[in-house]
């Protein structure tokens, strides 16, 4: 086995921040349909030497393993980072504990950075979100449905 099979199976075996956040200040969803893989990351603020801060992150995903345990490493990794400091790091810095993920998994990390993108575009409104689960968002209807026949 090797060092990154190594980091997923511990990161799995005590997967961190997992789970939804109540209080979150800015929540971010991204899915991939080329895996189907869906992942959603909270953020919570504060407020430190005049600057906004992550002080808390945590995600819920329905994917595979590797998509688990970016997510579980990138919540730690984003403990006390600035919104600049946040907005700069790339899906391999947030992938980068695990080792270097193999070509069919390099989505996993793009999955994270692209939920941590969304949560922060919504951070400089500093509105709390209407907090809802992933499984929630699934169940609701986007709109009117259209029913194309085909002939």
């Amino acid at each position: 086995m090797n060092d990154f099979e190594n980091n997923v199976r511990a990161a799995l075996a005590n997967p961190q921040n997992q789970g939804e956040m109540n209080d979150a200040d800015s929540v971010g969803t991204v899915g991939s349909p080329e895996c189907g893989d869906m992942l959603r990351l909270w953020l919570k603020f504060t407020e430190k030497d005049g600057r906004k801060v992550i002080d808390r992150a945590s995600f819920q995903s329905f994917g595979c393993q590797t998509a688990i345990a970016v997510a579980s490493m990138a919540t730690e990794l984003l403990k006390g980072k600035t919104l600049d400091q946040a907005r700069a790091l790339s899906a391999n810095d947030l992938s980068g504990p695990l080792g270097a993920l193999p070509p069919m998994k390099i989505h996993c990390g793009q999955l994270v950075e692209g939920a941590l993108r969304n949560a922060l575009d919504g951070a400089s409104t500093t509105t709390r979100p209407g907090v809802s689960t992933l499984a929630d968002d699934m169940q609701k209807p986007a709109g009117k449905v259209k029913i194309n026949l085909l002939p």
